[in-house]
């Protein structure tokens, strides 16, 4: 039995893979994308980008993800996949109130002092690992509302 994503996600956040990284290569191998091609596409997301702190680092994979597993690739698809974009930053929101990595965090991310500021408050396990958990979560959710038949 393979494992689940989010599984899949937390033990690559554990041991040492950045947010994007994490969720975007737990869920492309149902997308057709190679977990390592997908580690080194999403490699600069982490820390809200290049530790900017701008969006979400788990936000970016799971955007990534969601592109990956959408039914066209053409320019035509744009609309639906910006749709299915807002509905997931939605649903993020909902639960977090903020899809920037230094709102969640509280940290900059972008000095040594802020990076030390997290190591002390150790937000690798105490925040960002439910960032990571909740958008492997969501994405699943939405991948499996878009197989499921109309009622």
């Amino acid at each position: 039995m393979a494992e689940h994503p989010e599984t899949i996600a937390l033990n690559l956040f554990e041991t040492g893979y950045n947010c994007a990284q994490s969720v975007l290569a737990a869920l492309a191998a149902q997308a057709g994308l190679e977990p390592t091609a997908a580690i080194k596409l999403a490699s600069s997301f982490g820390g809200g980008i290049a530790r900017r702190g701008q969006v979400c680092g788990a936000i970016s994979g799971a955007l990534m993800a969601l592109g990956l597993a959408a039914n066209g690739a053409s320019v035509d698809d744009k609309e639906a996949n910006y749709a299915r974009a807002e509905t997931f930053l939605q649903r993020f929101e909902q639960l977090h109130s903020t899809i920037l990595c230094r709102d969640l965090t509280g940290c900059d991310f972008t000095t040594p002092a802020g990076r030390q500021q997290a190591a002390e408050r150790d937000i690798h396990h105490t925040v960002c690992t439910l960032l990571v958990r909740d958008a492997v979560r969501i994405v699943m959710d939405m991948l499996s509302e878009q197989e499921a038949p109309p009622t």
